[in-house]
């Protein structure tokens, strides 16, 4: 602790009044967001750099982080989304051959706050009793009462669309693992490739990969495109991406998975299998905590196996909501909760977990192949 004396004090306060001290390694300054507890002991790159963050302070349970350091390769986007960043331990030397900088430069560079020294296993049990808690990080003040007071006036994400704050400008073509601008120019046909449309509502970059793997040609469009305009692209098939904030604030968005139903199939992923089961006449609702973490396990109720899933997500579709016609594919063996749905009659499917992990384990990355069959049955099914 001799060390940590050197160190800029920081604070994090959450609404009900608890204060958990630590010390600034990167950055400064303050930040306000929905404080989640990530479970995963290793991939904080990637969480770091996942858009269905944004609006959240990230606080990680396994208790050392920084070890293997960072490097571009890893990246699920073009930055980083969450808020800020709380650990108990950050380990400032780091031992890989892949890293270029340490995790401290990377947030640094992405002008984050990343704090340490936070009594992570008393915060993360603050979180599961109360549940997720609107609060604030700073350097700035050591004053509780007036920190409590700004968690209290932040309007935390219920009710929020924080998609636009996170998805493309413009749409691209994904090719060999990075984006193309096309704007508006046609996109040329790719031999012995079905053209998916990926609707980015804050899309990782491991679903582009795994699509362009399964011999798709990945076309990315904002999340504001409508369903005429992405149907003028002649896709094989729509992927409704993962992404931030409430899924009932996104009624844009739901409009146009409702004018591609029956057009042409569709595969939801997250926030995508929440905006699916809006559009097939569902309502969504709020975890407590929510699940974010590497090993969470799925029955597939198809076939009776159970997968390790990777997970982000603070909102559900709830599946009383839902007509009887509607399959539900998956369940939270947890919490019981719905991991995915299929509505055979309008090619449709989607999960709430991550099948493209990154990280995470592979058990679920059969979906990506389940979808290009889909594509395939479909269009020799309208041929």
């Amino acid at each position: 602790m001799v060390l940590m004396r050197h160190k800029r004090p920081a604070l994090l306060v959450l609404e009900d009044g608890s204060a958990f001290p630590g010390y600034a390694f990167a950055g400064s300054g303050e930040v306000l967001g929905e404080v989640v507890f990530n479970t995963g002991m290793t991939g904080y790159q990637e969480i770091l750099s996942d858009p269905s963050y944004k609006g959240q302070i990230v606080a990680m349970t396994y208790p050392l982080i920084g070890s293997y350091g960072t490097n571009p390769d890893d990246m699920e986007s073009a930055g980083v989304h969450m808020e800020g960043f709380v650990v108990k331990e950050y380990q400032n030397r780091p031992s890989n051959w892949r890293s270029t900088a340490s995790l401290k430069e990377f947030l640094e560079s992405h002008d984050r706050l990343g704090v340490e020294g936070i009594d992570t296993r008393a915060l993360t049990r603050r979180l599961r009793v109360r549940g997720a808690l609107r609060g604030v990080l700073s350097t700035e003040t050591a004053d509780v009462a007036a920190l409590v007071k700004r968690t209290l006036a932040y309007p935390g994400l219920v009710g929020r669309d924080l998609v636009k704050a996170v998805t493309c400008g413009e749409p691209y073509l994904w090719n060999k693992g990075a984006p193309i601008l096309i704007g508006t120019r046609p996109v040329p046909e790719a031999k012995d490739r079905l053209r998916v449309v990926v609707l980015d509502c804050g899309v990782k970059y491991n679903i582009l990969r795994q699509l362009e793997g399964h011999c798709c040609q990945v076309v990315v469009v904002p999340a504001t495109t409508t369903s005429s305009e992405i149907l003028a692209y002649s896709p094989r098939g729509v992927l409704l991406s993962n992404g931030p904030g409430d899924p009932a604030a996104l009624p844009y968005v739901v409009e146009t998975a409702k004018g591609l139903l029956g057009r042409v199939p569709i595969f939801g992923i997250c926030l995508g299998h929440q905006i699916l089961g809006q559009a097939l006449g569902g309502k969504t609702g709020k975890l407590k905590f929510g699940h974010h973490g590497l090993n969470q396990p799925v029955k597939n109720r198809g076939n009776g196996h159970v997968e390790i899933t990777s997970q982000n997500h603070g909102f559900v579709v709830l599946p009383e909501t839902l007509s009887g016609g509607i399959e539900a594919s998956h369940g939270n063996l947890n919490d019981r909760t719905s991991e995915g749905m299929n509505d055979r009659s309008c090619g449709a499917f989607s999960v709430q977990y991550h099948p493209e992990a990154a990280p995470g384990p592979h058990d679920a990355n059969y979906l990506f192949a389940e979808f290009v069959r889909l594509m395939n049955e479909w269009q020799g099914a309208t041929a």
